[in-house]
């Protein structure tokens, strides 16, 4: 059966209004049919076949326990389970850190809003809007594997009073007193004697606090709305009426309030109902009514919520997309104080500095209880969680709600031209928590209400959709959308958005709406911020680095090879960085054994790989956005955080953390910061047997001395005078972390800063490690020192001489260097989406491979080693074993060359060598098993390159004949090949491999940049292999089809029409590159051809950049409404998702299947790549076993594992690696260029055939056969038939891989099955009702000229994609010449007018939200309020963020402003537009836009063709643009000024717009006032330079008769 999308649901409330009518009914006469289909899809969409409930619902339901769902904990194989436990062994350093196994356990992100009413009068009908608004974005939430158990909902109100007092009353109990009285909403164990017994402990608390409890009603619920799945672990739900009759003042009570739920959360922790225990609220103005509920169910579950005496003059509402789907009913939001949509990408970091504030952080308005508070946060909790535990206590702690925003989440205030000039008393504010306090950063729309006060903010990135909207009776609205709410047009008098930091705040109180910088001075103005930084801030004054070598030659080598340096770091890392200041590159994937598998010595950075954004939060572009990052930090002591003041100010500030030896003796001389330098060396003298701990824990408790002495900086020094032999340095990572975790665990971390002074720091992922685990600052000074060297070296100087190099100083070397780390610093928080450096800091944003517990729980803790490895004494001799070399006289003559990144003799094994590639192509060439056979004796037994190389088959069955094993044709339909773009490889050859793959039934892939129609048929020309319609190919048959099966999405969207959409088989969502994961890539303008233009629809000539992120997938939400587009206009083609591996993968995998994605391909670090940076290849992501392995087992876990295909790539070279994959879960295998090659049948052109002379599939059929089984569905996910080899490793014993033999269970469908199963299904859609109608049918068939008007609804989405697919698939992207003109009259779902293809004109009278006219290839799109709307159209925001993404052509006017990002990627579309926000034309590389209001900040970044013309009143606009690339300049070539006029009265005719007939009719007063916008490309084009209209004038003129 084909599955539906996770609900789209709406309330019943607005459903009422969409009759029901046959399919075939005119559009015209019913306005919107088949509405109610498509708002109660939920309903009718069930996964019972799919599930095979028998099974799921059943005794054998996995991971259930008494007490609800858990992890697998007790599953076979302890070391497969998703949380791993840290060592049992405590000693005095161990305390409770926050863990990334539970950070990664919960991912979320959502759809939010909330109603108020300005004259805080409370009513019904605000209950009801915010149930109804709640309803219409349930296809933002998701729901569990029975696609009924929400992944949680819930609303936070004033407390109905008047619906309590009367249940009182009814009860025979006294009136509560609202000013001194509480409700708490409380979760408790389902068990009666449990409950019995957690109410117990909560009187007993209440009180000992003198707190009287009056009552306990249990909260009226109907539970047989609630889904099975949710309603397994469902809690008992009671309020808990209490009075504080200690307290008169609101907040005092509330104060109170907060401590005994603080008590009571303490004393339950230790019960056996402690995990079945929650306060919901417990407040005496606010309470949660929440669970894990469908939107829809919230007010059908909860009775209350439909009574009429429920009333409030607030609501906030929340509808939860869980990356997991383990039912958690704490977790669903709104919160206590916050409702969050969005991650927190610093969270480790952020509770690590929280817990390290408990020991320092009190305030006089706790009397004396502060202790009571502790601990801050939680770290088994959900960063949602997490955010408003913090947040609550500032606010409870004194802290006003928007001070509190202010603090956690700021603004990008540093270039903020506004901001800096307007409102410095803002920028003050900012600066003094900056050093107090470090952001919690991701893409966040919070809302939040303390019941005085309702407010809603915005990350700095502006990553989530934020709309609102005030109408004449004095309610405002604030909502993840608009549409949310039936509102009649003429009761609207005010329409905006948040922008990237903005704040819209609600005094119910007083009636008064604040907008942003009205908030943020009220706030800032409060105390004198700007006084305290005067007095007490410090800046480090820059000092020129040194100009003269500080080492003798001998000297500088010996340091180096003691350190560990070896040429390569020299040569291609340092020097290349000396010179050119840029990271270097190099192509191709890693191909070295993981630094625990290698027989050579590595750094203890190597163990470490970088996390990067996938899927939950975008990256972030470190080049074209950099105005949203900063690499400042702030060395001293951070005191007391609840006790704002000026000696909290002081401090060092730091522009960026790389210091040069001038700026580091600087702060040793600091007065302020009293530093103290501590030598980290370790002796050896009595062995190396516990040596290197005994190091350590003289130097923490050295550290802890200095810190307790007054120290506020702490100088780790590898420096040294006289090196000694049996005195190594400790590895200085090792090292920053032993000190860090030792001060947190003491409480003094916040008194003191951490700088390092190092040899052993060269690469920018050596600085990003320090960093990650603790230190604030680098002083480099041997790579400073090779640097001078390198340049005063007679071979550079000759280089320089000879003009080889560029003319360079000593000084300038230095420069350089530290140019490349913070670039390349800024490029490593980028791809985990975190713009601050100093929330990076401590935020150990990394995983370890190869490192045992006791190294982790020393240095590391929290940090995630699933595979463990070197023990600390194995680590010691490994340090030794560099720091040796620095004794020994033959090694002082050159540094070693360890072949890590250049394959070289006698270096690193590197699994693509020439010994490897030559019995490769023999195997091919000579089309024989012998040959093969030889091949794949040389792979068995080649050093241990990767992890599988450590496991070795088992079976308990006996051989079987070789021809009862499946057909190799069944097989090989599993293979893929990698994603290769055009340009990548040649045309030749991407068509042969496309070809070769269908032949045998297999898939390639598009790769990124589009695909040339003509591969899109089959071939009936062939003669004597030859064929007109592919000339340049040999070897072709009748029959053949050169195209690619998988099309590829990737985030520059570069070739993506509606054709291409169509033509595919399947589409895959490239979300990440496994050589280098969370960067983008830039097609330089030389590569870009005639034909690859045409193919990319660009400029030959023109630089292509493919964004780091995809600028429509900023949340799983967002990927679900990609893949919902792309099932709209392909409903055909199955949507894969393609990621990259690393912890938490199966949490993110998770969300992936519920976002309704039918294939997940899983690559390793391994995969290849173009032109990248080395950090990258070599330092990000992870193996694709452990990512295969636990995308499998969480699927299982979740119940989702039937719902998609598992596909994996990354390095495969033979069918060993084919079976190892599919023991781990894997159903389909991808194939990178050289591995094509290895299949040998493919280029044989034979593998059509059952009896393929070599290859993979033969080798796999030979290993079933051995093993036993007749066909791979027989071993998919059966992990036991893996086993640990005997092999041992040179560095460690103490590998652990159970988490890849762990068997987990199977799926209850076969993997056949699974592959084979239908198209994943949008449901009922708007479109389908439009295709239904006759008139378009024979519009479409005939090429005819209709006009249809449609009411429309924000669920529906994507509309026209469908309709568009339909005219593609039959004309193509240009042969339409009919028109289908669509009038729509309502608020418009996301992805409006997406895919649109010539010949549909979609006009929409309302507005729209994100995503308007995404990937547009033709047509027209006109956007209008309608008439008689209470506000200004030029003033109110009409459309969202993210228009016109990768659109190919057609035409968009919208009489109102737009959102962030708009036209960003635009490749040939025009667009007038009322005002945009931050971003606009970003990345564009063709097209026209015309801007006629006001527009945000960071215009035309990465702009490389198209042009922009903006108007410009205030005379502000050139501080918007970012000119790296394009130029401004007027308007002043006469086909520029035509242009303009001409889209300009297009805009007036389609629109009306009042902004631009007044344009129109004062033409020659606004002409001056516009600027153009000219990229390289568009600077000899007519509309940008008179000249060239005149020369070609003159070239006419001078043409002879």
């Amino acid at each position: 059966m084909a599955l539906a999308t996770k609900s789209c649901l709406v309330s019943p409330l607005l459903a009422e209004k969409r009759p029901t009518v046959a399919a075939s009914s005119s559009i015209n006469s019913v306005t919107a049919s088949s509405a109610h289909n498509r708002l109660s899809l939920c309903t009718k969409l069930r996964l019972t076949d799919h599930l095979r409930y028998s099974e799921v619902f059943g005794i054998k339901v996995r991971s259930l326990k008494k007490n609800g769902w858990r992890s697998c904990r007790n599953s076979q194989g302890s070391g497969w389970c998703m949380k791993l436990v840290a060592s049992a062994v405590k000693d005095a350093r161990q305390y409770e850190v926050a863990n990334l196994d539970d950070i990664l356990a919960e991912r979320d992100a959502c759809g939010v809003g909330y109603i108020a009413s300005l004259k805080n009068e409370a009513s019904h009908k605000i209950v009801k809007d915010a149930l109804t608004s709640l309803g219409c974005m349930e296809h933002r939430g998701g729901c569990g594997a029975d696609n009924d158990s929400g992944d949680g909902a819930g609303v936070m109100t004033s407390i109905p009073w008047g619906l309590f007092k009367k249940w009182c009353k009814e009860q025979g109990l006294p009136e509560i007193d609202e000013s001194h009285s509480a409700v708490g909403q409380v979760f408790l164990p389902r068990d009666e004697s449990l409950a019995a017994a957690a109410k117990a402990v909560v009187e007993d608390v209440f009180k000992k606090e003198g707190v009287e409890v009056l009552a306990w009603r249990p909260v009226p619920v109907t539970e047989s709305v609630v889904g099975h799945f949710a309603k397994i672990t469902m809690p008992r739900i009671e309020q808990v009426f209490v009075k504080v009759a200690a307290e008169d003042a609101m907040d005092d009570i509330e104060r109170e309030l907060y401590i005994s739920r603080k008590l009571i959360e303490k004393a339950a922790s230790t019960e056996p109902w402690g995990e079945d225990f929650y306060f919901c609220s417990l407040s005496s103005r606010t309470i949660v009514y929440k669970g894990m509920l469908r939107s829809e169910v919230v007010g059908q579950f909860y009775d209350d919520l439909r009574n009429e005496d429920y009333v409030t003059p607030f609501a906030i509402y929340h509808r939860r997309f869980s990356t997991n789907t383990t039912p958690k009913w704490p977790l669903a939001q709104p919160m206590r104080f916050l409702g969050h949509n969005g991650e927190i990408n610093t969270l480790q970091g952020n509770l690590n500095w929280m817990r390290s504030r408990e020991a320092t952080m009190e305030s006089p308005i706790w009397r004396g209880r502060d202790n009571e508070l502790r601990p801050f946060g939680n770290i088994k909790a959900s960063d949602s969680a997490n955010l408003d535990m913090i947040a609550e206590l500032l606010m409870r702690s004194g802290y006003s709600p928007e001070e509190t925003m202010m603090m956690m989440v700021p603004e990008a205030y540093k270039k903020h031209p506004t901001l800096m000039v307007k409102y410095p008393e803002v920028v003050d504010f900012y600066e003094y928590y900056k050093g107090q306090m470090e952001a919690w950063d991701g893409p966040a729309l919070l809302l939040f209400s303390n019941g005085r006060t309702v407010g809603a903010c915005l990350d700095r990135n502006g990553l989530r959709p934020a709309r609102y909207w005030r109408t004449k009776d004095d309610l405002i609205y604030v909502a993840s959308e608009v549409g949310v709410l039936d509102i009649e047009p003429s009761n609207v008098t005010m329409k905006g958005r948040l922008g990237p930091g903005m704040m819209i705040c609600v005094n119910l109180e007083t009636g008064e709406v604040y907008e942003n910088t009205e908030v943020k001075k009220r706030v800032a103005n409060a105390k004198p911020y700007g006084e305290w930084l005067k007095a007490g801030s410090q800046k480090l004054e820059p000092v020129e680095f040194k100009d003269m070598v500080m080492y003798s030659a001998d000297n500088l080598l010996k340091h180096q090879q003691a350190f560990g340096y070896s040429i390569e770091d020299v040569q291609m890392i340092i020097e290349s960085m000396a010179s050119t200041g840029k990271e270097p590159t190099f192509c191709m994937g890693d191909d070295t054994p993981l630094a625990v598998l290698s027989e050579k010595a590595h750094l203890l950075y190597d163990y470490f790989k970088q996390r990067f954004a996938q899927v939950t939060n975008p990256a972030i572009d470190s080049l074209r956005e950099g105005l949203v990052m900063s690499l400042e930090m702030n060395l001293g002591k951070r005191a007391n955080l609840l006790n704002a003041g000026s000696e909290n100010a002081a401090q060092v500030t730091l522009s960026d953390p790389i210091l040069s030896e001038g700026e580091l003796a600087s702060l040793e001389a600091s007065e302020l910061l009293k530093p103290t330098i501590l030598p980290t060396f370790f002796e050896i003298d009595d062995g190396i047997e516990g040596s290197l701990q005994r190091g350590l824990d003289k130097l923490c408790e050295a550290a802890d001395e200095a810190v307790r002495s007054g120290s506020q900086l702490l100088i780790l020094s590898d420096r040294t005078t006289n090196m000694e032999a049996t005195k190594p340095a400790i590895p200085v990572l090792l090292a920053v972390g032993a000190v860090h975790h030792h001060l947190i665990s003491n409480g003094l971390r916040m008194s003191a800063s951490i700088v390092v002074d190092t040899a052993q720091c060269f690469s920018t992922h050596h600085f990003a490690c320090l960093i990650g685990y603790g230190a604030s600052a680098i002083c480099p000074y041997l790579a400073l020192e090779t640097c001078r060297q390198w340049r005063m070296s007679p071979k550079t100087v000759a280089f320089i001489k000879n003009g080889k190099l560029p003319s360079i100083t000593v000084e300038q070397t230095q420069k350089n260097f530290k140019k490349a780390v913070k670039a390349g610093l800024l490029k490593i928080l980028s791809k985990m989406g975190i713009s601050l450096l100093t929330s990076y800091h401590g935020a150990q944003i990394f995983e370890i491979y190869g490192l045992g517990q006791d190294v982790v729980d020393t240095a590391f803790r929290g940090s995630t080693s699933r595979i463990g490895g070197l023990t600390m004494d194995e680590l010691a001799r490994e340090t030794v074993s560099f720091w040796s070399k620095g004794f020994t006289e033959e090694a002082a003559k050159k540094l070693e060359n360890f072949g890590f990144i250049q394959l070289r003799p006698g270096g690193e094994y590197h699994g693509n060598n020439p010994e490897m590639s030559k019995l490769l192509h023999k195997a091919v060439r000579e089309k024989n098993q012998s040959a093969y056979a030889v091949y794949q004796e040389h792979l068995a037994n080649r050093p241990v390159n990767v992890l599988r190389d450590l496991l070795e088959f088992t079976s308990d069955r006996q051989p079987i004949p070789i021809d009862q094993v499946e057909d190799a044709s069944g097989i090989m339909e599993r293979f893929v090949t990698g994603g290769m773009s055009l340009g990548a490889i040649s045309r030749e050859t991407h068509e042969v491999i496309a070809i070769a793959m269908n032949r045998i039934g297999g898939k390639s892939n598009s790769g990124e940049g589009g695909e040339d129609p003509i591969r899109w048929k089959h071939l009936d020309d062939v003669n004597d292999g030859l064929s007109e319609t592919l000339p340049h190919l040999k070897g072709l048959e009748n029959g053949d089809i050169a195209s690619s099966a998988i099309k590829q999405i990737a985030s520059g969207r570069f070739g993506v029409t509606p054709s291409f959409l169509v033509n595919s088989e399947q589409l895959e969502i490239k979300i990440a590159q496994g050589a280098k994961p969370g960067e983008g890539g830039q097609l330089p303008g030389k590569k870009v051809s005639p034909y690859i233009a045409t193919l990319r629809n660009s400029k030959a000539g023109v630089p292509l950049i493919s964004p780091p992120p995809h600028h429509d997938i900023y949340s799983i939400e967002d990927l679900a409404q990609l893949i919902f587009d792309l099932h709209q206009i392909a409903p055909h083609a199955k949507v894969s998702v393609k990621l990259v591996a690393e912890a938490g993968i199966g949490t993110v995998a998770s969300g992936v299947a519920k976002a309704n994605a039918d294939v997940i391909q899983v690559s390793g670090f391994d995969g290849g790549t173009g032109a990248s940076p080395i950090s990258s290849i070599k330092h990000a992501g992870g193996p694709w076993e452990l990512g295969l392995a636990e995308t499998h087992q969480t699927l299982l876990a979740n119940s989702l594992r039937e719902r998609v295909a598992l596909r994996v790539d990354g390095g495969f070279k033979s069918g060993v690696d084919v079976i190892m994959a599919a023991a781990m879960g894997a159903d389909e295998y991808g194939f990178g260029s050289l591995a094509m090659i290895a299949t040998g049948c493919v280029m044989a052109r034979i593998c059509h055939t059952n009896n393929c002379p070599v290859g993979v599939a033969s080798q796999v059929r030979g290993i079933l056969a051995q093993l036993g089984y007749e066909k791979l569905d027989d071993i998919i996910g059966k992990a036991d038939i893996l086993k640990r080899r005997d092999v041992q490793l040179a560095k460690t014993k103490s590998l652990d891989l159970s988490f890849l033999v762990a068997n987990t269970g199977m799926p209850t469908w076969t993997s056949t099955q699974i592959r084979k199963q239908e198209v994943h299904s949008n449901g009922p859609v708007l479109d389908d009702t439009i295709l239904a109608d006759l008139d378009v049918i024979e519009a479409i068939e005939n090429e005819k000229t209709i006009e249809k008007t449609i009411k429309i609804y924000n669920v529906d989405r994507a509309v026209g994609g469908r309709v568009s697919g339909r005219i593609a698939k039959k004309y193509g992207d240009t042969g339409f010449a009919g028109e289908i003109k669509l009038t729509f009259e309502g608020s418009a779902g996301q992805s409006f007018g997406c895919f649109l293809t010539p010949g549909m004109h979609l006009r929409l009278v309302g507005e729209a939200n994100d995503y308007v006219g995404k990937g547009m290839a033709g047509g027209k799109i006109v956007i209008l309020p309608v008439e008689g709307s209470g506000f200004n159209a030029e003033d109110a925001t009409i459309v969202g963020n993210t228009c016109l993404y990768g659109a190919t052509g057609g035409q968009l006017f919208a009489n109102g402003k737009a959102g962030e990002r708009f036209a960003v990627r635009n490749s040939l579309a025009e667009a007038v537009i009322e005002g945009t926000g931050d971003h606009a034309c970003e990345y564009m590389t063709g097209g026209c836009i015309v801007a006629i209001g006001k527009v945000g900040r960071n215009v035309a970044a990465g702009m490389t063709g198209g042009l922009g013309y903006f108007l410009d009143e205030d005379d502000t606009f050139p501080s918007k643009v970012n000119k790296e690339i394009v130029k401004i300049q007027r308007v002043t070539a006469p086909a520029g000024q035509q242009q303009l006029q001409r889209l300009l009265q297009s805009h007036l005719d389609e629109t009306g717009s009042k902004k631009a007939k007044e344009i129109l009719s004062n033409w020659e007063k606004f002409l001056p006032l516009f600027w153009q916008l000219v990229p390289p490309s568009e600077e000899e084009t007519p509309e940008a330079n008179a000249d060239v209209e005149d020369r070609k004038v003159e070239n006419l003129v001078a043409q002879p008769a």
